[in-house]
């Protein structure tokens, strides 16, 4: 399935939805800032399928690092997730960066479907590209 990296300071969410994922037969990387996230992306050469990223964070946030990661990697898919409103309202201003927003708090189902639903829309955009 596809190759994942999941960032998010908060031991328990990044677990759970690692878990989650890994369950619906995905490979998960995890990071705990953006910081580190933007480290992994580097080391992989952008060779994510997805990332899904907490916006608010300690050191980097999600957006930062969703920027940069986009310089370097213009293709790199990305999922951000926040429990804030004003937080969700930063990330409106990067609709040519990311994918969606998830609103935290977020069931296990819920992260799998939006994932699926995440790169089913990559899928559909590489295919028409490559048209």
């Amino acid at each position: 399935m596809a190759k994942l990296l999941i960032v998010e300071d908060d031991e328990s969410v990044r677990t759970l939805a690692a878990r989650a994922l890994e369950r619906a037969g995905h490979h998960v990387d995890v990071a705990c800032d953006g910081a580190e996230g933007l480290e992994r992306i580097q080391a992989r050469n952008g060779g994510y399928d997805l990332v899904v990223s907490d916006i608010r964070m300690p050191e980097m946030d999600g957006i930062e690092m969703a920027q940069l990661a986009a310089r370097s990697y213009p293709g790199l898919p990305i999922l951000l997730m926040t429990g804030y409103a004003d937080q969700r309202e930063r990330a409106e201003e990067l609709d040519a960066i990311i994918i969606d927003v998830v609103q935290k708090p977020f069931t296990l189902s819920e992260i799998r479907d939006r994932v699926s639903l995440a790169l089913a829309a990559q899928s559909t955009v590489a295919l028409a590209g490559a048209a």
